[in-house]
Order: structure tokens, then sequence, then C-alpha cells
């Protein structure tokens, strides 16, 4: 049976950050992930980890400057000092909560800029990432993001995404595999997981009902054959359930949602 992870930058926005864990705990969870947690003290983050039972299993790097509309820094050019940075940032968090994953976003793609110089600068930072990344114990991933929710964003597709893994050969560097963006992008998820998931080189999947990006159970995509699939292919990683609730901040929303949610 998939292992679920609950996105806690998502899920459960009626209660403030930090008591998100509770609520996650509450609910049969034993693994969470998050997006940025830097606005909180890495020991206060690992205490609520520990008082709940449960397991970080990703954290995203700092993107940026997010609300100036930075999606990342890693194929920005004249950024790379700021890159390492927000590396150092990423694997010191990730140390304090025994988080094994770290979630490195591509950035979007500046106005005019070439592609192929761009691929340069972001196989060379995550080259640098990835060998910080394997003194420190940890795992960095990169995500095919759609360019709906994200435009301009440098990395949309599966196929692209394992390119730039195999071009950086770094053991430590794995693709993060979210079915609502490659569906938006590419559809027939079936013959995706098909292809990607034998190949071990997929190390987090994400799911989302499409196209509305809420719970799995609405929407274009029938998760219950998908959960079957990833089953069959031995994929033994987390599924962290990043989206957003339809009941937004409801009292008890996300609760009440995760009936799709199978248990055994």
């Amino acid at each position: 049976m998939p292992r679920f992870a609950a996105n806690l930058s998502m899920l459960y926005p009626e209660h403030a950050f930090l008591d998100r864990f509770a609520a996650a705990a509450q609910d049969g969870f034993e693994a969470v992930e998050c997006l940025f947690p830097y606005a909180h003290p890495a020991a206060e983050v690992a205490s609520r980890l520990a008082a709940n039972g449960l397991q970080q299993v990703l954290i995203n790097a700092p993107p940026g400057d997010w609300e100036q509309g930075e999606r990342g820094l890693a194929c920005l050019p004249g950024r790379q000092d700021d890159f390492r940075r927000s590396i150092e940032a990423a694997l010191d968090y990730a140390a304090a909560l025994s988080c094994p994953r770290v979630h490195v976003m591509a950035g979007r793609m500046p106005p005019g800029a070439d592609r192929a110089a761009l691929q340069d600068l972001y196989v060379a930072n995550l080259t640098w990432a990835a060998g910080q990344a394997a003194s420190a114990g940890c795992g960095l991933n990169i995500e095919p993001i759609n360019l709906r929710d994200m435009p301009g964003y440098f990395l949309n597709r599966q196929d692209h995404a394992h390119e730039i893994v195999a071009l950086v050969g770094a053991q430590a560097l794995s693709v993060q595999m979210d079915l609502y963006h490659c569906q938006i992008v590419e559809g027939d998820i079936s013959t995706q997981l098909r292809r990607w998931l034998p190949g071990g080189r997929v190390a987090h999947l994400q799911i989302a009902g499409v196209p509305d990006r809420h719970e799995p159970d609405i929407g274009e995509l029938h998760y219950p054959w998908l959960f079957e699939l990833i089953d069959a292919l031995g994929y033994a990683g987390w599924i962290g359930c990043e989206y957003r609730p339809r009941a937004g901040s409801e009292p008890g929303g996300t609760r009440r949602g995760l009936g799709w949610r199978p248990r055994g």
C-alpha cells in the first residue's frame, strides 16, 4: 500500500503551521512534508515532529524572493552565491529535522534568456549542490512543474528532469514526480509511471486532483487505479499529499476530505 505524507504547507489551513503537525498525526499520518519551514526555528519544528511521532520526509530549499515572483535560483544567472547559501540553509534544516530529501526548485527563466546557457548553469549548480548533499547524507530532488501554475518555469517534463539527473551524474540527485503537474503537461500518467518508476531515479511522488488541485478523489485522474499501479511497480517511497482542501480553511475541512485515502 502506498505511504502518504501530509503536505503541511497546503493541508490543515485552518491551523497555524506549527499546529498542523498534531492535526496530521491525529488523522493517522506518519509522515509530513512542507515547502519552506524557514520562518520557524528548526528546533521548534523538530520538537513538533517528535511530540507527534512524525517523520519529516521532504522540505524545499529556499526559493529566493517568493513575494517578488522568484521560484528557485538554480537556473538564474548571477545568483550562484544566493543559490549556494540556499542549499546550505536547506541542508542545515534537513539535518536538524532528520529529513532525508530536499527539493531544489529550478527557477523561472529570465525574459530572453538562452535556454542552453541556463541548462549549463543549472547542471553546474546542481552538481555542486549534489556534492554538498552527499557529504551531509541527504538527497536532492528536482521536480517538473507545469507552466499554467508557474509560468516561465525552467523544468516542465519528466524526460527533461531525467536528462538533467543523467548529466549531473550524482547518486544524491533524483526526480520528484508530481502526478498533478505531469497530467497537466504530459498526460498518460500510467505510461509515465511505467516508464520512470522502474529506473529507480524517482525518489518522491506527489498527488492532487486535476485540474483544480483539490483532493485526489475528484477530477480527471482515477487515483485508486494509479495507487495499485504504483504498488505493482514496486515504488517504496512516500507520496506527498500536496493539494488544497476543497473546504478551504473551514474547521475540520482537511479531515472531512480524507475519504479518498486507502487505509490498511
